[in-house]
């Protein structure tokens, strides 16, 4: 793609830095809120969509208020708060069930750090399933009370939540997209992972590999049946993977 072409028919975007990814804990579905950090990232990630001149006809997000937030920002160095929005629980992160709020350093010492990140990245093995009762269990929270509680979960792998996200890809985002609509998803970690594997048929193997900085817009262009024709940071490949790698570190013991 030339530097003066703008054309770019989705863009995905981490949230900005969130106060547990900071603490460095488990977040998963806990409502909590961006560091000063996180908005700065966000603010980032408009002046690079806006300076790429990438215009949007309509947005996404989660029910999560790191990606409202997040997106809120953004929207508004587009000077484009006024575009229709979609708010959408299931694109909300990996539901981590028991490890939501444990620090992923101290995880790794008790259960190792090999458990640790085949409970963040194998891509269909789910962690510690949530105590139904526990109250911060989705069933006991009102933005979920019109979901059946069947489709609760209370613990994730990466290939429960691409079953979860991919619904509503196939039912409300693709067809937006093939109807021409230039779309701005801001989300989650592994919500973004579960929309990258199916837009870019990753293998299950690879997908363990990928891992998504915040902040950073990742933007598509893609023919009528959805294929990438091509895909890019805007921040540069180079700064991604610094940030990416930042990510992969996490949940060592040391």
């Amino acid at each position: 793609m030339s530097a003066d072409s703008p054309a770019a028919n989705l863009v995905l975007v981490r949230h900005g830095q969130s106060q547990w990814n900071l603490e460095n804990r488990f977040t998963g579905w806990i409502d909590v809120p961006l560091t000063e950090q996180g908005v700065a990232e966000a603010h980032s990630a408009g002046q690079q969509i806006r300076e790429a001149g990438i215009e949007f006809d309509a947005a996404w997000t989660s029910v999560l208020r790191r990606a409202i937030h997040t997106l809120w920002i953004i929207l508004d160095e587009l000077d484009a708060s006024w575009l229709p929005v979609q708010r959408d629980w299931r694109l909300n992160e990996r539901h981590y069930g028991g490890l939501q709020g444990l620090n992923k350093s101290e995880t790794a010492a008790q259960h190792g750090e090999e458990q640790v990140r085949i409970w963040r990245r194998s891509y269909d093995i789910p962690p510690p399933v949530l105590d139904h009762e526990h109250p911060d269990h989705p069933r006991f929270d009102r933005r979920y009370s019109r979901i059946p509680a069947a489709d609760l979960p209370a613990a994730e792998s990466l290939k429960l939540t691409l079953e979860r996200v991919l619904p509503c890809w196939e039912s409300e985002i693709a067809p937006a997209l093939q109807g021409g609509q230039r779309l701005l998803i801001a989300a989650h970690g592994n919500s973004i992972r579960a929309i990258v594997k199916h837009l870019e048929s990753i293998s299950d193997e690879e997908i363990v590999e990928l891992n998504i900085p915040t902040g950073m817009p990742l933007a598509y262009t893609l023919d009528a049946g959805l294929r990438v024709v091509e895909r890019r940071y805007l921040a540069g490949e180079a700064a991604a993977a610094e940030a990416a790698a930042a990510v992969a570190a996490q949940g060592r013991s040391s």
